[in-house]
């Protein structure tokens, strides 16, 4: 058997109380692991079993949506001369990246429209509004994330190569910046996530060499190259006259963009009472041990209708960990069922609002900026799971 560390938390564990509670461990047999593997398949196979023209209308209009505000927020940008119009602008161009990057681009490229086998949504072509080239995204994020959820020393997504957002990470001085890092990282987060498959820590340390990263390094420089040319050159130059003011525009909307993914995807992985895992918890996992692993080592925001939408439904992480390549807006009809399978196997569900969940998340990061030695260990263990079958 293995002990899952899992935090003693200020924040609710299954979303009811904002008192932290102590709780014995919940003990998983491996008849329990395999059950819940089976339902959680079960669950997957009625979901695919609807996917048709619902599915297939609501990326239509999302796009439909996205391209509307796109034009409209060019276009106010065009009379910088009315303020409040150029500022409903920007803020209409914002809102079209953010759907372009989130319920668009993040989950075609996942896969969840392929089986439409409509070239505008198939995961292997599709390329999207931002400086990172999507072959390299689906990379760093379909296969590493997806498939090393949260095992430290496998998951690079555990402060993404720059911050301490793990324990187990161990301490030194460079992480006093964490604060700072973590600031920089909102604020150019599209440049973080182009970086982040070239594994820049590992080519410092000397265990990556630049030539490995040479084919990298070329698709970074196309695809940032148009980027730049097209939002930060050429649609500047097409306003003529308001080729600062637009030029300003597109910045003020790309950071807008950079701002709200950053805070959803850390609001969805690192506040407290996610947990993480080791290689050698984790090794030769069943399909079961898999789908608990995703379900402890995720979190969930609530909001309304229009805000997970706005979050490309990636409020609604642990769905989305669990099935990362069914259509996103099925989520929250899922989540009811993935939480009721949370109480009756008597696991976590980690979920809360939005300020909730990201003051978690930077009060973590300042944590972590200290060593442990400073700031004491939250670790106990919350899950212990049965990992061969135990003969009567």
């Amino acid at each position: 058997m293995f002990g899952i560390p899992f935090p003693s938390v200020s924040l609710p564990l299954f979303g009811t109380s904002a008192k932290s509670e102590e709780r014995a461990p919940t003990v998983l047999s491996y008849e329990q692991v395999q059950e819940l593997g089976r339902e959680l398949d079960e669950l997957r196979a009625r979901i695919v079993a609807k996917l048709g023209d619902e599915d297939r209308e609501y990326i239509y209009k999302i796009v439909k949506t996205q391209r509307g505000f796109e034009i409209a927020g060019r276009a106010m940008m065009y009379m910088p001369f009315l303020p409040p119009v150029w500022l409903a602008g920007v803020g209409a161009l914002g809102v079209s990246k953010i759907l372009d990057n989130m319920e668009i681009g993040h989950n075609v490229m996942h896969g969840q429209y392929d089986w439409m086998r409509e070239p505008g949504f198939n995961s292997q072509v599709f390329e999207w509004d931002t400086v990172c080239p999507a072959d390299q995204w689906k990379h760093s994020h379909n296969y590493m994330h997806h498939t090393f959820t949260n095992i430290v020393g496998k998951d690079r997504d555990i402060g993404y190569g720059i911050l301490r957002m793990d324990e187990g990470q161990k301490w030194n001085p460079y992480y006093l910046g964490n604060p700072v890092y973590a600031f920089l990282l909102m604020t150019f987060f599209e440049w973080g996530v182009m970086l982040h498959d070239l594994e820049s820590e590992n080519i410092v340390q000397g265990k990556r060499k630049w030539h490995d990263v040479k084919p990298l390094l070329q698709g970074m420089w196309r695809k940032a190259g148009r980027q730049v040319l097209k939002d930060y050159l050429i649609f500047p130059a097409l306003s003529g006259p308001f080729f600062v003011s637009t030029l300003v525009g597109n910045v003020g909307a790309n950071l807008m963009r950079n701002l709200w993914t950053y805070s959803i995807i850390f609001c969805g992985h690192f506040p407290t009472g996610v947990q993480t895992f080791t290689e050698e918890e984790t090794a030769d996992e069943s399909r079961g041990e898999w789908y608990v692993r995703q379900m402890l080592g995720s979190a969930n925001i609530e909001g309304s209708p229009l805000f997970h939408i706005m979050s490309g439904n990636l409020s609604h992480q642990i769905e989305h960990h669990l099935y990362p390549d069914l259509p996103a807006h099925r989520y929250p009809e899922i989540a009811p069922e993935v939480k009721a399978l949370c109480e009756k196997y008597d696991l976590p569900y980690n979920t809360g609002g939005f300020f909730q969940q990201i003051g978690s998340v930077w009060g973590k990061i300042f944590k972590l900026a200290l060593p442990n030695s400073l700031t004491g260990s939250d670790s106990t263990v919350g899950v212990i799971v049965e990992r061969k079958k135990v003969a009567a």
